[in-house]
């Protein structure tokens, strides 16, 4: 079973926080989800991909989707990626979690919205046991927070 992993994005936006994300999971040879609720977001972070550094990737819905080594959209299933990364609130399912080595559920710390939101997740993905890990930004640097076994 995978861990889920949690950014608290407090002095690095999301659209430089993914793509270092992403690279290391490219790095370590896994196919990557980034799942959104939000297309206009997506659209913003499908460019951000493509102008800041190149990262190959694909938007859902396009003829070679199972061929990306990240794909965008709403409603990616984790089914066929070894990571999935959720932005902007985007739900995550225990059971995804076990079908991948790794989810990141990325959210803005100035958000209240969104830091409900993340607790409200790592409160159901831990009761339901998957293992967790919490980082958040000191100095610019990640530092982890809080770890739970998922036991």
């Amino acid at each position: 079973m995978g861990a889920a992993f949690f950014y608290h994005l407090t002095d690095t936006p999301l659209e430089r926080t993914l793509p270092m994300l992403l690279g290391k999971c490219r790095d370590a040879g896994w196919r990557v989800a980034v799942r959104g609720r939000d297309a206009d977001l997506l659209e913003r972070l499908d460019a951000t991909l493509w102008n800041d550094g190149f990262l190959p990737h694909g938007v859902a819905g396009g003829a070679q989707d199972t061929e990306q080594p990240v794909l965008l959209g709403v409603d990616v299933p984790a089914d066929g990626f070894a990571c999935v990364m959720s932005v902007g609130g985007a739900d995550v399912t225990a059971a995804e979690v076990g079908l991948t080595e790794r989810v990141c559920i990325l959210f803005d710390g100035h958000d209240e919205g969104a830091l409900n939101q993340a607790r409200g997740q790592w409160k159901s993905l831990t009761e339901q046991g998957c293992a967790a890990q919490y980082w958040a930004q000191e100095d610019g640097l990640w530092t982890k927070k809080a770890e739970s076994s998922g036991a």
